[in-house]
């Protein structure tokens, strides 16, 4: 019965592996995202949502993770030798899901940089479109004489 708890506690951190690797692949597409100014939006949401479902999955399986380990831990500890090889394999993806983890925080802080940089940019562009569209309505309205007033007084002594 241990041994069946042993596998599905490997095969959650394999699972774990392949997930942050899926998220470095969104990591990657949301920077060529943001460092295109001719992308959509919408392109960025999606690379978001997408990792919002990935980061859920990681954190189910991190509870289960947990929740199992405390049931098994210790027998695994009393039985290191039958377990030997499994324990190992499990120590090399903790180390393999530790990279990982600190190479995808280096990109969500990287591309953090590029959103703040990517949103002064439009930012930056609608004020440009304001003060423009503020200029024409400007010179329509003086031309149509609307910003031009009728004296109020007048000397009517001569």
């Amino acid at each position: 019965m241990t041994e069946n708890y042993v596998q599905i506690l490997r095969e959650s951190l394999e699972k774990k592996v392949e997930i942050l690797e899926h998220i470095q692949a969104e990591n990657r597409k949301q920077k060529q995202v943001l460092e295109d100014n001719n992308s959509d939006v919408d392109e960025f949401e999606e690379t978001l949502d997408y990792k919002d479902s990935l980061v859920q999955q990681l954190l189910k399986l991190d509870d289960g993770f947990e929740a199992l380990f405390a049931r098994v831990g210790d027998e695994l500890e009393a039985n290191k030798e039958q377990y030997k090889d499994e324990i190992h394999r499990m120590q090399e993806l903790i180390r393999e899901i530790t990279d990982l983890s600190t190479a995808v925080q280096a990109q969500e802080r990287d591309n953090e940089k590029l959103a703040k940089a990517r949103f002064s940019y439009v930012r930056k562009q609608v004020q440009k479109v304001r003060k423009s569209q503020q200029a024409v309505n400007n010179y329509y309205q003086s031309m149509r004489g609307d910003g031009v007033y009728q004296p109020q007084f007048m000397d009517k002594s001569k």
